[in-house]
Order: structure tokens, then sequence, then C-alpha cells
């Protein structure tokens, strides 16, 4: 899924303008992408904790529709369908405890190596055999990727794509804002959450804000739908 160009963000503004003419922007983020690559032809960065993002995303375009956007049949109104749900969370890291840690601790808390390779050796690209260490000897059994990642333990995609980025602003410190769409919340990030539940990452993070929305498809002709 592109990220939206800023032609389409003015066109998209312009469009809700003409019909809520008081409309205006309520909040805003400064975000960067570390590291900014292509990697097994998925867009890749470089998180604030020193590991790769997004190698767990869907691969291809069709991919990737079906896991964030609305679908006719979805049980949402004509409107919604090409829209995706929208969840934005602003977490702040605990980066000096984090480097506390050896590399080899860091990465069992993860799950992988910074550069996505498995802890069994696999390469990023491939699907670990969680299966195989049933007492997490390799990968610990509170691993971040271990609970977060279905594709894995259950031979399904995640039903979601999702975004890190760090944050730009000073007042932010040592900080991520972390977004995702799927087409639906709760086999998306609601989810994801219950499984992460225990996780032994959760010690480094601290969420600090963040929400739920929805973004309609690029073409603005939604919005004669939704006030018809």
């Amino acid at each position: 899924m592109a990220a939206p160009t800023a032609a389409k963000v003015e066109a998209g503004e312009r469009a809700l303008r003409a019909v809520v003419p008081d409309w205006a922007p309520r909040w805003r983020a400064l975000m960067r992408r570390d590291d900014n690559h292509m990697a097994y032809g998925r867009p890749a960065s470089r998180n604030g904790l020193g590991y790769t993002e997004g190698l767990g995303n869907p691969g291809t375009s069709a991919q990737l529709a079906d896991a964030a956007l609305v679908a006719p049949g979805d049980g949402e109104p004509g409107w919604a369908v090409g829209g995706s749900y929208q969840v934005v969370r602003r977490i702040r890291l605990a980066i000096e405890r984090w480097k506390d840690h050896r590399q080899t601790d860091r990465d069992r808390i993860i799950g992988r190596r910074p550069d996505g390779t498995w802890l069994d050796g696999r390469s990023a690209d491939a699907r670990p055999d969680f299966t195989a260490d049933p007492l997490g000897r390799t990968t610990p059994l509170d691993a971040h990727v271990r609970l977060a990642n279905p594709a894995a333990q259950h031979g399904t995609p995640a039903p979601l794509v999702r975004r890190s980025y760090s944050s730009a602003a000073p007042s932010d410190g040592h900080g991520l804002v972390f977004i995702c769409y799927q087409r639906s919340l709760a086999n998306g990030f609601t989810a994801v959450q219950h499984r992460l539940a225990g996780e032994a990452l959760a010690d480094y993070l601290l969420t600090t804000g963040g929400g739920y929305w929805f973004t309609p498809r690029p073409d603005p002709s939604w919005l004669g739908q939704l006030f018809a």
C-alpha cells in the first residue's frame, strides 16, 4: 500500500473543505523513517530499537489490499468500501534501559536479529519453525515476533499492514509512531494486541497517545455517499 502523495493529500483536504468549510487538521506528527529501503519486495526501515521494520507485511499488491481494504460483502456501508481502519499509537522507548542489555539478549526479546534474520538461522524472508522449539529455547515464548506473527504459528498472514516511524519531534525524545491499516479491527490490531499480552518487550515501551480512525478511499466520490 503506497503512501499518499502530497498532491493526493491536498486534493483530499480540498474535497473535505468543499463539504465541511470549517474542516481543519486537528493533529499532526513529525516523523521520519531511518534506513528506508526495499527488502524482499517490501518497504522496510530501521526502528528506534535498531531492528528492521516491515518484513512481516504482505508482499504483493493483492495481499496488501486483501489485508487492509474494506471489501464489498464485509458488512460496511458503500462509502466505506475501498477504505481502511487506521490505528495510530505514539510510543516512547526506554532506550537507555534497552542499551544496557547485550545484543543477544535484545535479539531474544524481539525474536529476530537486527537485520531481520530469525534466531533459528532462517533468512528474514522465511518462516520460522516455532513448532520445532516448543519450549522457547531458541526463540523465547514471550518474544515479540513469536507472539505477534500469526503466519509463523497459524499459517495465515497477519490481516493488517503496518508502518512504524521514528518521532522527529524534539519533545518526544526517543519515540515512535506506529500506524497500521486493516479491513477489520477485530481480526487485525485488536487480535495482535491480545496475542502480545505478556511480551517481554512491553517493559521498554510506553504508549502515550493515539487513536482509531477510518481512512476512506482516495477517490473523494465517497463524500457524496456519506452525505447523501
